[in-house]
């Protein structure tokens, strides 16, 4: 039973995954080189729970989820509740929020980031031929704004970001109407000035400005972008090798195991180790649209779209921000940057993926 189950997983899905584990973990342990081991052991052990957590929602029927909606209301308010009372009793660091548990952070905000899938997926799967009422497009965007709210107070604009395109590529697969997406971008760029002018620190200001023209500010806002692209730039076609990038090895490169991983990976791997990157998670992201095109039913096919949205825009934003194309936001790199609350969402995920794989061939 155990080897027909494994025997019907998605193993390029996995395969790919755990390649890009590895590399971090690599890039990780390369980081770490002359410094405390401590984030290589425990990023150890996010990949073997993580992995074990995959396995488990593989195993689960998916279907627990759609054909009981109560449970994902529960899960909402469990963690629009954890979203709360982190900005009371949580630890904060930059744009992260969390709980401290052992050697273990909880970022509550990552189990939103799940909770929100399965929200919008049952809600859309649903309500899709009837896209063309507003109310859905709002109360949709209820369930949204409230969790946003939260994330952006904390602040982690990132991870709003991350919610808030969620909310919008869902609804333009479901079929929302052209007229409906062009206002709501018009209110969206009306809240953003709003929020420019009285919400936004200076701080996060400055990291949406200085990537037009860091060297304004080459020790301050515009520091993260000038030394990224010199780590990349200095890998060149193969790199300096593992260990021995100067940027890295040096501590020039801040956050090299979190958000500027990509960049430590480009000096120490070169053009070829960011290619390879490149082509797993392009074989991440086909297969999990390729389960959601085989899917029999539309809540299956919105939660691979809304875990391929989540995936594509983090995998997105963090290279744009390590390469200077966009604003430093704080996003993690999927499945390769440190981090155990980031890590072991994103295996469940894929789990949840795995389970529409093998009930739906």
């Amino acid at each position: 039973m155990f080897l027909y189950f494994l025997k019907k997983l998605d193993w390029v899905l996995i395969i790919s995954v755990l390649l890009l584990t590895i590399i971090g973990l690599m890039s990780i342990y390369s980081t770490s080189f002359y410094q405390e081991k401590s984030y290589f052991y425990k990023q150890v052990i996010f990949i073997a729970i993580g992995f074990f957590l995959m396995l488990v929602f593989a195993f689960i029927d998916y279907r627990i989820f759609r054909n009981h909606p109560t449970l994902l209301l529960i899960l909402y308010f469990i963690s629009a509740f954890l979203l709360t009372i982190v900005l009371f009793l949580g630890k904060t660091r930059g744009a992260a929020s969390w709980f401290r548990l052992g050697f273990f952070n909880i970022e509550p905000v990552e189990i939103t980031k799940l909770v929100m899938i399965l929200i919008l997926a049952q809600y859309f799967s649903l309500r899709h031929i009837e896209l063309y009422r507003l109310k859905h497009v709002i109360i949709s965007g209820a369930y949204t704004v409230l969790v946003v709210g939260l994330v952006f107070l904390q602040p982690d604009l990132g991870s709003a970001m991350v919610l808030i395109f969620l909310w919008l590529g869902v609804m333009i697969i479901a079929g929302i109407k052209l007229r409906q997406l062009l206002l709501l971008f018009l209110i969206g760029a009306i809240l953003f000035g709003v929020a420019w002018v009285g919400v936004l620190k200076p701080y996060q200001k400055d990291r949406i400005t200085s990537f037009i023209n860091p060297y304004l500010d080459p020790q301050g806002s515009g520091y993260h972008r000038i030394q990224s692209m010199i780590a990349i730039g200095s890998g060149q076609l193969l790199g300096r090798g593992l260990g021995h990038g100067p940027q890295s090895q040096l501590n020039f490169l801040p956050e090299q195991h979190t958000d500027f991983i990509f960049a430590s990976i480009g000096e120490e791997w070169g053009f070829v180790g960011i290619s390879i990157v490149f082509i797993l998670y392009f074989l991440l992201f086909f297969r999990i649209i390729k389960i959601a095109i085989r899917a029999n039913n539309n809540f299956a096919r919105l939660f691979c779209v809304g875990s391929a949205i989540v995936f594509m825009f983090q995998v997105f934003v963090n290279i744009g921000m390590n390469v200077g194309l966009l604003p430093i936001t704080g996003i993690p790199l999927s499945f390769v940057s440190y981090g155990g609350s980031n890590l072991l969402i994103n295996f469940v995920i894929i789990g949840v993926v795995q389970s529409i794989s093998i009930r739906e061939k």
